[in-house]
């Protein structure tokens, strides 16, 4: 990742990256390889205060352009929309995979209750 310009942002206490990505021979990169770019490129930046909009890669091309949010607190970072912050929730905060239950056995009937599949009865 090549951080084209980097904008310091006091009013809303945050840095505003411009960066390009040319990942030839490989796909677009996630946002989270993008967030972690991020982090490393801008020290002292943390995952969960990292927001990554305007990714654009051009069709027949491997650059990807955006722009990166780093906040510097978290009350800072609240004036995001609230999607967006959403978004990168599953960044910073991955959901841990569950793993595989076996499906419940089907409920049995209660003893003294007949079937309707059953045979018998007044109609």
């Amino acid at each position: 990742m090549e951080v084209l310009e980097r904008r310091e942002n006091p009013m809303l206490d945050r840095v505003e990256l411009q960066f390009r990505w040319d990942h030839p021979n490989s796909p677009t990169p996630s946002l989270t390889q993008i967030v972690e770019a991020t982090t490393k490129a801008e020290p002292g930046s943390k995952k969960n205060l990292v927001f990554v909009k305007n990714v654009n890669t051009r069709f027949g091309m491997a650059r990807t352009s955006g722009i990166a949010l780093v906040y510097g607190s978290e009350e800072s970072a609240s004036i995001e929309p609230s999607y967006v912050i959403e978004r990168h929730k599953s960044v910073t905060n991955p959901e841990p995979k569950v793993a595989a239950e076996s499906p419940e056995p089907p409920a049995e009937a209660p003893e003294g209750v007949p079937d309707s599949d059953e045979e018998g009865g007044d109609e």
